[in-house]
């Protein structure tokens, strides 16, 4: 793996990547852009308090976006139209993400609780009820059968998406758990703490298999990269770290933001990192070993 060098775009609060890249922000607003030209595409406008979060589906045909407000709604990405708006979280919703097949959204909200959505009709299908503090993240796994949310009571809860019930949960983290994530084989996952740490876990067994310490205050996200063989933390102390899989080692430190990183997105290629922070900057990341190869 190359070390990894930036451009820097304006940008906000939380973003996604794929061909497009999105980006929400407390201005109520969230923006499409044009990923090798940084033009803006849309400007979505609807919501009535700041954006939390945004996801696209797996096709980029769809944009999910979750507010303050309570409500997440669904944007066409072409067109730059809200389709539908998803109501019944009774707080803030901090993440959402959709499933591999691109039908069911799942919210994670202050609430204490996370839902699952059919995109197709915008109807809540589950609650998933169980942790006792507010969610600040969730995931599916790659079948979509299996779902992860983190809370503030300090645990990350894996779920049966068919049932809605619990199956696992995971404990080690000595402040609140701000992301979780899923490897692409679903044999792993991570977790991300307040307490400046991060954690992968054995999903069939439970058991911790590596902790990622160097981080000199809270973790805010994690993320594998699609391969599997990195995993990449963004944290309040202005860095964004990748990891070995393997073996926890830290492999390369990112730094260039001058306040808190909130959010993170990594292409398909794994070759580009997207990071969003409070400096009011969004930074795109390239792997100069794989770029140059181009």
């Amino acid at each position: 793996m190359g070390k990894w060098t930036h451009l820097c775009y304006s940008g906000s609060f939380c973003c996604a990547c794929r061909d497009k890249i999105a980006t929400g922000s407390f201005d109520r607003k969230a923006k499409i852009w044009d990923v090798a030209t940084g033009e803006c595409l849309h400007t979505l406008i609807g919501h009535k308090m700041e954006i939390n979060a945004l996801s696209f589906d797996p096709h980029s045909m769809l944009l999910a976006t979750g507010t303050m407000d309570n409500t997440a709604k669904l944007w066409d990405v072409e067109e730059g139209k809200e389709i539908f708006s998803l109501e019944g979280h009774r707080g803030e919703i901090v993440s959402l993400q959709f499933n591999t097949d691109g039908d069911k959204l799942m919210t994670a909200s202050w609430d204490n609780t996370a839902r699952i959505w059919d995109v197709c009709e915008g109807k809540c299908l589950m609650e998933l009820i169980g942790h006792t503090a507010e969610l600040s993240c969730a995931q599916f796994d790659i079948t979509g059968d299996y779902c992860l949310t983190g809370s503030v009571d300090r645990t990350a809860r894996l779920w049966d998406v068919n049932t809605g019930q619990c199956i696992e949960t995971f404990r080690g983290h000595e402040d609140e758990v701000l992301d979780v994530c899923f490897n692409s084989t679903g044999n792993k996952l991570a977790t991300a703490g307040m307490d400046g740490m991060a954690r992968i876990y054995n999903v069939f067994t439970g058991a911790c298999v590596a902790l990622l310490q160097g981080h000199k205050n809270e973790v805010n996200i994690i993320k594998f990269n699609p391969q599997g063989n990195r995993i990449i933390t963004a944290s309040t102390d202005k860095t964004c770290r990748i990891w070995s899989v393997e073996n926890g080692a830290e492999l390369q430190v990112l730094e260039g933001h001058k306040d808190e990183i909130f959010s993170l997105a990594i292409n398909y290629e794994g070759d580009t990192i997207i990071t969003g922070s409070k400096d009011n900057t969004c930074r795109i990341w390239k792997d100069s070993k794989l770029v140059a190869a181009l």
